[in-house]
């Protein structure tokens, strides 16, 4: 079980596979009150970096699934890096119905929604480990302005306008699923610049140490179409944010 070769090679010496920042994951932290002690769990979790830190910062215990085995060895060191490794377990596996037997006051799934078939499904699954009163945190793209053709929705890696709401619309949304929005943290450009172009490093440094594999030509393809494409489309037209939500 692992995601498609590629997100890893590109995004290996990412720490935050979403176009957020450190400084954005504990300003996060600190809205939603994270008391010492309270549980999270986070589907999709990635290397680690926001159950680490929060547990270093605020004294969370942490749970997260990801199917990636590079990125789950990589939140396994960066919680011993910081000291945090008897208060965050990661685990290897398909966070797509995973359900906690412990019930948790966060449940997470930043920016991977498509564990449960979208927004909505999602959430239906983050629930059924959440404790009463418990907060859960989607994150999701939206549109900062209408594309204005379906090519340019595609030039974001959409497959159609469709994929995506406006802000307004993604607020809605929560609502009409029975849900009040209750905090958000929105990505900044420079949060954007740091997700997309430290890609760019990433992928040239493959380049240099395996010209013999496999996917050189594909990896190569990327770089060299990859700053254009996000600076045309992505950076204008793409922002990201983490929700939390409470159940009406």
């Amino acid at each position: 079980m692992d995601i498609p070769r590629i997100f890893t090679i590109t995004e290996s010496a990412h720490r935050i596979h979403n176009p957020i920042t450190p400084e954005k994951l504990a300003t996060l932290g600190a809205a939603l009150r994270l008391e010492s002690g309270a549980r999270v769990l986070d589907l999709g979790s990635g290397s680690g970096e926001m159950l680490c830190t929060w547990a270093r910062d605020y004294g969370i215990i942490g749970t997260g699934i990801d199917m990636s085995r590079l990125f789950t060895e990589q939140a396994k060191r960066r919680a011993g890096e910081l000291g945090v490794a008897d208060a965050v377990t990661f685990i290897h596996g398909d966070a797509a119905g995973y359900v906690s037997e412990e019930k948790a006051g966060v449940a997470a799934c930043v920016g991977a929604t498509w564990i449960g078939g979208g927004v909505g499904g999602t959430i239906e699954l983050l629930a059924r480990s959440l404790c009463t009163g418990g907060i859960i945190l989607v994150g999701e793209p939206f549109w900062r302005r209408l594309p204005p053709t379906e090519d340019v929705a595609k030039g974001c890696l959409a497959g159609a306008i469709s994929d995506f709401l406006l802000l307004p619309e993604l607020l809605a949304s929560f609502g009409h699923l029975g849900y009040d929005v209750v905090e958000m943290v929105l990505a900044d450009q420079d949060g954007w610049d740091r997700y997309e172009a430290a890609k760019w490093l990433t992928m040239r440094r493959w380049l240099e140490a395996n010209p013999d594999d496999a996917l050189v030509k594909e990896v190569r393809a990327k770089l060299t179409s990859e700053p254009g494409r996000y600076a045309t489309y992505t950076r204008e037209y793409l922002g990201w944010g983490v929700f939390a939500l409470m159940q009406r």
